[in-house]
């Protein structure tokens, strides 16, 4: 049995229907600002991802379990939406769409794959799943955002004093799905070339420079891409950043 997928309904069911999938460190809380923007000409779903927030789980994980959740969602909004996927929630998002759910529009902010597989021999999801398994949720975290997230020592350091660090601790199991989701770290142009959807690659103009290469790689790739960057904007999903180029894709 599909465990509980959380999610707000927003938009009171006028325009057409677009779906978030957010990242690691994220629930439906982070996305509802954005989803707010949207709702004023668009049915938005704003959704907890398994194990996260109020959505529920089940063992083993396996990355097509998340493909039906979303797919679940679909059929919650008519059979057929646009999906916005962010960071992590991006690289889902995109593997749903090559998958062949009915997605009409597919929107990515930061899409976190290179151009080639990562030379780095270590299995971190393994890593992590080690950590989480013998209690050490902090320092799952830590790992994912020294290792995988590339922040500094010292302000890795300084997070752990921060007011959300128990949220964070509290989603550590998740960060190993995220890790399963980037797979080795590189886009497959070749699978996505199979997606129809008119697709807009979205990065911020303060992201890391490889999601620049990456965004202007996979809309060259597709059949119907684009790439956007939004100059001045960082890591973060900021409404009046991504709201207006959001609604004139999605319009």
């Amino acid at each position: 049995m599909r465990p509980h997928i959380a999610f707000d309904r927003l938009g009171a069911g006028q325009g057409s229907p677009v779906i978030l999938v957010l990242g690691a460190f994220n629930t439906r809380a982070t996305g509802a600002p954005l989803a707010q923007a949207l709702a004023a000409h668009h049915t938005v779903i704003n959704y907890d991802r398994r194990g996260r927030g109020d959505s529920g789980d089940d063992a083993p994980y396996a990355v097509e379990r998340e493909l039906e959740d979303l797919d679940a969602l679909i059929a919650q909004v008519g059979g057929r939406a646009a999906v916005f996927g962010f960071s992590s929630g991006a690289a889902l998002a995109l593997a749903a769409a090559a998958h062949g759910l009915a997605i009409t529009r597919l929107a990515l902010f930061d899409l976190p794959l290179t151009l080639e597989a990562s030379r780095d021999r270590i299995d971190h999801a393994a890593a992590v799943d080690a950590l989480v398994r013998a209690g050490r949720r902090g320092d799952a975290v830590e790992y994912f955002q020294r290792r995988i997230v590339g922040i500094p020592e010292p302000i890795v350091a300084q997070l752990r004093d921060a007011p959300f660090r128990p949220a964070l601790e509290a989603m550590a199991h998740t960060l190993v799905y995220e890790l399963r989701i980037l797979g080795d770290g590189a886009l497959h142009l070749e699978a996505a070339r199979a997606i129809a959807a008119p697709t807009l690659a979205l990065v911020g103009g303060h992201s890391p420079p490889f999601m620049r290469d990456t965004a202007h790689a996979l809309a060259e790739a597709l059949p119907d891409g684009r790439a956007l960057v939004l100059e001045g904007a960082t890591h973060d999903l900021v409404p009046s950043v991504l709201a207006p180029p959001l609604l004139a894709f999605l319009a």
